[in-house]
């Protein structure tokens, strides 16, 4: 993929990750409930960990800047760099890298344990105490229900997402001269 269709692909889903983060979205300063997590997995599966990470972490920072929650925290921005870190590194699939339906279901099971299990609930949980104040386990307590929600909502629906994606991705982004 040539690095101006990488550019172009990631200005899209920037501008789709802030919209339905900031828009599209339950908050509570405790929890989120969203489907913010689409573009940065679909970034980690197309563009690789290198283009997840910014596009996650400028997502965070544009979105906390120009449509603010609350008071900007840079520990949200680490973590959303960190989430597309991990999908980047266990999604991506390199062009013409074979890869099973199996093999990408445990990438994707692996990738979203990490993510939810750790960055989602102890590292988010632990910049939550700091602003905060809020007693850790409390923090922890809640925001484990919401991850246990999510887990299975994100792998189905990553998983679909990939597989209707993918003819069209290798068709108009990887072939040459197009």
């Amino acid at each position: 993929m040539s690095k101006l269709k990488k550019v172009i692909l990631s200005g899209v889903l920037l501008a789709l990750l802030i919209v339905l983060n900031r828009f599209v979205s339950i908050k509570t300063p405790l929890l989120v409930i969203s489907f913010s997590f689409v573009p940065i997995m679909m970034a980690g599966v197309w563009l690789g960990p290198k283009y997840a990470t910014i596009i996650a972490a400028l997502g965070d920072f544009i979105g906390a800047i120009l449509f603010p929650f609350g008071t900007y925290f840079p520990g949200f921005t680490l973590s959303a760099g960190l989430k597309g870190l991990i999908y980047g590194m266990f999604l991506y699939k390199k062009p013409g890298e074979e890869r099973t339906s199996k093999s990408f279901i445990i990438r994707l099971i692996i990738s979203n344990l990490l993510v939810l299990g750790v960055v989602e609930i102890f590292v988010v949980s632990l910049w939550l105490n700091i602003m905060y104040g809020k007693a850790y386990l409390a923090v922890v307590s809640t925001r484990i229900l919401a991850q246990v929600i999510m887990f299975p909502i994100q792998v189905v629906t990553i998983f679909i997402l990939e597989k209707l994606t993918r003819p069209i991705v290798d068709k108009y982004l990887y072939e040459e001269g197009k």
